[in-house]
């Protein structure tokens, strides 16, 4: 896309979007025509899991170099299919209207707003207490990287099995890894969260030289964290698929299992980060790696020492 302002036809519905030529990637050229024109071609994989959730907007009116600021509140009008979930804000003391989109529209409507990156909450708008899923972010304190990520991701999963759990990875966009683990049951954050921490401090224990469960930043260095504070009901993550706001057009992308077990076994942690345009060529091939993440039914079992 091209020019200062253009309508497009979305999902049977008339979009202005603008601006389209400014550079939102200096690094690379890309531009806010491109974010939106990758948004669009992603949509029919990205929007089953934004679908019906309420999302917290991170926005960069003058691209990744620029300032930035998280939007929370929905900044309406929007287009056909736009809605909003309220919550109330102790922080605010007051209510909260969080955006919720149902089609490609909402989504281009999204990206023209600068919204470089697309974080999703937990639970669905319907019920907000209601996690369907538990997640981990796996966060490397330098010098540790991206390897080291997946290697803490791959013991992970290995925990999960001896509890009958399936776990599902995603790329940070950066040097980190999520791990979701679907549930689709009846389970609250509080239970959630509770395992989450268990979980954590188990492998934190079993390896203290490259693994903390603490946020202390001065006993994170060279080791990766394993955040399970994310399961929160006032928490997002950034969505399966949304775009990052990095030096380059780095997306959070599904991966995997081999793929992650290959790139530690070569100590090449380039076979796992993936850009816009080689997202879009991966899924043509591989369909959603994330799928099962939508309705793949596992109950919490108790944790044991």
């Amino acid at each position: 896309m091209s020019g200062k302002k253009r309508q497009i036809t979305v999902a049977d519905q008339e979009l202005t979007v603008s601006n389209l030529d400014k550079i939102f990637y200096p690094a690379t050229g890309f531009t806010k025509g491109d974010v939106i024109d990758y948004y669009l071609a992603i949509a029919p994989l990205m929007m089953p899991h934004l679908v019906g959730r309420p999302i917290n907007l991170r926005r960069y009116p003058d691209g990744v170099e620029g300032e930035s600021f998280f939007q929370k509140e929905c900044p309406l009008p929007g287009p056909e299919g736009v809605t909003i979930s309220p919550r109330y804000s102790e922080y605010k003391d007051d209510e909260v209207n969080y955006c919720v989109i149902q089609d490609a529209a909402g989504l281009v409507w999204v990206a023209n707003l600068a919204s470089i990156e697309v974080h999703t909450y937990l639970a669905r708008a319907s019920n907000w207490e209601r996690p369907t899923q538990m997640v981990f972010d796996l966060d490397p304190g330098e010098p540790a990287g991206l390897l080291d990520s997946a290697r803490v991701a791959l013991r992970l999963r290995e925990e999960l099995a001896e509890m009958d759990l399936q776990g599902f990875a995603k790329t940070s966009g950066g040097k980190g890894i999520h791990l979701a683990v679907p549930l689709n049951t009846s389970v609250t954050y509080e239970q959630t969260k509770e395992f989450a921490r268990a979980l954590a401090g188990r492998l934190a224990d079993a390896d203290p030289e490259h693994v903390v469960m603490n946020m202390r930043k001065d006993l994170r260095e060279g080791k990766v964290l394993v955040d399970w504070s994310q399961n929160e009901v006032h928490k997002s993550t950034v969505c399966v698929y949304s775009l990052r706001a990095r030096e380059r057009p780095t997306v959070s992308t599904p991966l995997a299992w081999e793929e992650l077990e290959e790139a530690v076994d070569q100590q090449e942690a380039r076979r796992v980060v993936f850009e816009a345009q080689e997202v879009l060529k991966r899924v043509e091939r591989l369909g959603d790696l994330y799928k099962p993440v939508l309705k793949l039914q596992q109950k919490l079992p108790k944790m044991t020492d």
